[in-house]
């Protein structure tokens, strides 16, 4: 252990975006926590930390890597349990987090029935661990943060549409801003105590907004108006299954907590789009009837006209989306 304070999150230049979904989660944990997509020495693990700071507890636990089973969900001592006939539970990772952050670098690493397990946990807020008819449940509320590089692996499908929110970052930052950062950077390493009481007034400001949030989010009504903006715009998107609509309606409520509204508005929605998105939107939409239009050119191969090549979203040509291009005629 160490007594050298975390660089505080309201110091963190930019990354405006993968804050505001780190306020939401640490707002409302069912939203399912947050992956965040980038390359190394983004500091993502600085936000994650940061975030920790903004919760009651103020724990902030990482899984280590080549992790087991046993040390992630803990375990029993069979032994114990049949000579004093009571469980005796070793706590694992999933205990020390509760309450906390839950910090997973590289997640699309992991084995997966480790992910899939992980998930599990996160969305119920309960561990159980059950050996030979002997079983133990405990708490197990944290907000959970992944990080991945897309260079290195990809999550199933599966896997990915169950984090919550997705968030990307760029490794292209303006001079400006990589300025500040390692102005600050330095600055904290140089005096880890003295830089974080420079940022205590904005730090509290943020964890006082972050705690009127959680305790205002009960009383926002997730109503239907909002319900049926949200579901019309996730079957436009083509999103598989309905775990979209969920993670959205409860992000466009902690975001409205976190305006200090009462109810939800377009904005809200609007805000928390991408986040809820970015991760579930199909490749290639749904096409619409191709009646009432006429392509300007007509391909040799008439089932791979220019109206669908046309409405490809500009989410598939970004990730790669493969399809093959229609031969066209040569010219004479």
């Amino acid at each position: 252990m160490t007594d050298t304070p975390h660089f505080p999150l309201s110091a963190v230049v930019g990354a405006d975006d993968l804050k505001l979904a780190l306020y939401l989660t640490a707002i409302d944990p069912k939203i399912g926590g947050v992956l965040i997509e980038g390359p190394r020495g983004m500091a993502k693990s600085t936000l994650a930390r940061g975030l920790a700071d903004l919760l009651a507890s103020g724990q902030f636990v990482t899984l280590p890597l080549g992790t087991t089973e046993e040390r992630l969900v803990g375990t029993l001592d069979l032994d114990a349990a049949l000579s004093e006939g009571r469980a005796q539970f070793s706590p694992g990772v999933l205990a020390k987090a509760d309450g906390g952050v839950l910090y997973v670098d590289e997640v699309n690493l992991l084995p997966d029935h480790l992910v899939d397990l992980l998930l599990d946990v996160a969305a119920s807020g309960t561990n159980l661990v059950e050996r030979d008819g002997i079983s133990h449940r405990h708490s197990a509320k944290f907000v959970l943060i992944g990080t991945m590089n897309p260079e290195e692996g990809e999550l199933r499908p599966q896997l990915l549409d169950r984090f919550g929110l997705n968030v990307a970052l760029s490794g292209h930052t303006a001079p400006t801003e990589r300025g500040q950062i390692i102005r600050r950077r330095l600055d904290f390493d140089s005096d880890p105590q003295g830089f974080c009481a420079e940022w205590e007034t904005q730090q509290q400001s943020l964890r006082e907004r972050c705690h009127k949030a959680r305790s205002a989010l009960v009383d926002i009504p997730l109503d239907d108006a909002a319900l049926e903006q949200i579901t019309e715009r996730c079957f436009a998107a083509g999103v598989d299954g309905l775990r979209a609509d969920l993670v959205w309606l409860r992000a466009a409520r902690a975001h409205a907590a976190w305006r200090g509204a009462r109810a939800i508005a377009e904005e809200d929605i609007d805000a928390v789009a991408e986040f809820a998105l970015r991760h579930r939107r199909r490749e290639q939409s749904p096409l619409a009837p191709q009646q009432n239009q006429a392509p300007s050119v007509q391909p040799s191969n008439p089932s791979e006209g220019q109206g669908q090549w046309g409405e490809m979203p500009a989410q598939a040509l970004a990730t790669g989306a493969r399809r093959e291009v229609p031969s066209w005629p040569k010219k004479p």
